[in-house]
């Protein structure tokens, strides 16, 4: 794991190591009709069985300007959520913008507590949140509220509740997904300030090669957007589901399209064809 990290050229500095061994995942990819299945088993990994005060968050910060924290990690266990509002207080304190991607999964909240019993106190510190409306409102114990996405106009109703009862937050995200059938795909995107919604054009995909990981591109693009010198909510959005879509492309949980590779489908390619 940790040669595949240095080989994708990111920095293993701060990698500590604890727990007893790695956590793991299984996937059975679908195809058509039948959808993808996850398995998960991620008990005494490393990352369950992290305690507050292992991790030195002040040196992780010292040189960052972003800290992303997705909703897996409260999910895994009571360690894992504590270290994670122990990372949030201190990047706040440091002044690192916070993303957030809710991520919710069901399979992993098995330690005897709910979303809503420990997201809401983690997402007081979010500036950015990803993630879907009725998701982001059953994790902080709300009612659903069935928003209708092809009606942009109706949505920032919903956006503000969110925005009222978390002053830190600046931004909120969401990928639009229509799905036909596991490889076959339509992808969207929506961004909004708290004074404008931004939404991107919905792309069609056939045949999905793969589609873990779509969501971490999206949010990949969104950072991307946020930390350029000349923001613009437009072409953040636009980049974001530009990443989206060509990760489903790419067999693998990441995304290995270039900035150039997505900016070329943001401006209208490409096509298909071969580049020679």
């Amino acid at each position: 794991a940790l040669m595949e990290i240095r080989r994708q050229n990111v920095s293993a500095e701060n990698i500590i190591y604890g727990g007893e061994r790695l956590g793991i995942y299984f996937l059975e990819t679908g195809a058509g009709l039948r959808g993808s299945k996850v398995v998960y088993d991620r008990n005494h990994s490393g990352i369950s069985d992290v305690e507050i005060g292992v991790i030195d968050w002040k040196k992780v910060f010292q040189d960052a300007s972003v800290f992303h924290w997705s909703g897996l990690t409260p999910a895994i266990s009571q360690n894992a959520a504590d270290v994670c509002l122990e990372a949030v207080k201190v990047a706040k304190g440091m002044g690192v913008l916070i993303t957030t991607d809710l991520n919710y999964r069901a399979k992993l909240w098995k330690y005897g507590k709910a979303p809503k019993d420990i997201m809401p106190e983690l997402l007081k510190y979010s500036n950015v949140i990803l993630g879907d409306l009725d998701t982001a409102f059953m994790m902080i114990g709300k009612d659903k509220v069935n928003p209708n996405y092809k009606d942009a106009d109706s949505l920032p109703q919903f956006y503000d509740l969110f925005f009222d009862q978390y002053p830190d937050l600046k931004y909120m995200a969401t990928t639009l997904r229509y799905s036909r059938s596991a490889s076959h795909q339509q992808i969207g995107g929506i961004f909004y300030d708290k004074e404008k919604l931004y939404t991107a054009t919905v792309r069609e995909i056939t045949p999905v090669v793969d589609r873990v990981g779509s969501g971490d591109a999206f949010m990949g693009g969104i950072i991307y957007g946020l930390v350029l010198d000349t923001f613009d909510p437009q072409y953040t959005i636009n980049f974001a589901v530009a990443a989206c879509c060509l990760k489903h492309t790419i067999s693998g949980d990441y995304n290995l399209a270039t900035k150039e590779e997505v900016e070329a489908l943001v401006k209208g390619g490409p096509s298909g064809i071969v580049s020679r």
